[in-house]
């Protein structure tokens, strides 16, 4: 595995430690909205850190979370929003244009509804305008990966293709990585933070 950046192995550690506690909560409370869009936010966040199938299991199950969260409260702006996202990242790692299409449409869906119930909020209005625009990308993103794997295929000799090809599957979820930023998840940092315990006050100066 390679090693994480100290930036994004604080945010890895604070996120897993996000997901251990809202589990904890769940036991006690399974009904808390709150706690399932934090436990559903910190999959996803988690899942920025995966690949493959690990990485869609991790928003697959970040869905379920959100999902629960909507049963209980369906009006929950943030919860839709958060879901949107999940969407879309789902989308962006199918490769089959028509499937990926269900997923932004879903996505779409669940923006347009965190609009409706807070309609000044500029981070949901953003990615509403971004998913709209999400097809088009997806299109052009994957034709960009399976350019470079032909390339890499025709030219790479018979002892280089398992380098190679691996190099390939990193480029792919490095740009995935970017796209799924772009929608907006980073702001789940702030979101999450703002529901940890405030800080204990700094010791007095000594006299």
């Amino acid at each position: 595995m390679d090693t994480i950046p100290g930036n994004d192995f604080d945010r890895l550690l604070f996120f897993e430690a996000a997901r251990k506690t809202a589990e904890v909560n769940y036991a006690k409370d399974p009904l808390d909205a709150d706690n399932l869009t934090r436990w559903g936010g910190a999959l996803l966040e988690l899942s920025q850190f995966q690949q493959g199938q690990d990485c869609i299991k991790l928003i697959k199950e970040a869905i379920t979370k959100l999902e629960q969260a909507l049963e209980v409260n369906p009006r929950k702006h943030d919860t839709l929003w958060c879901l949107g996202n999940a969407h879309t990242s789902h989308a962006f790692l199918t490769p089959e244009h028509d499937v990926a299409m269900g997923y932004f449409k879903k996505a779409s869906q669940c923006f347009q509804q965190a609009v409706e119930e807070d309609p000044d909020n500029e981070i949901y209005l953003k990615s509403l305008e971004l998913t709209a625009r999400a097809p088009e990308l997806h299109q052009e993103v994957h034709k960009q990966v399976q350019y470079q794997q032909a390339a890499t295929s025709a030219s790479a000799s018979s002892n280089l293709k398992g380098v190679k090809k691996k190099k390939n599957n990193d480029l792919k979820y490095d740009i995935f990585g970017w796209i799924i930023l772009a929608v907006g998840i980073v702001a789940w940092v702030g979101m999450a933070k703002s529901h940890m315990p405030p800080a204990p006050p700094p010791p007095p100066p000594p006299r």
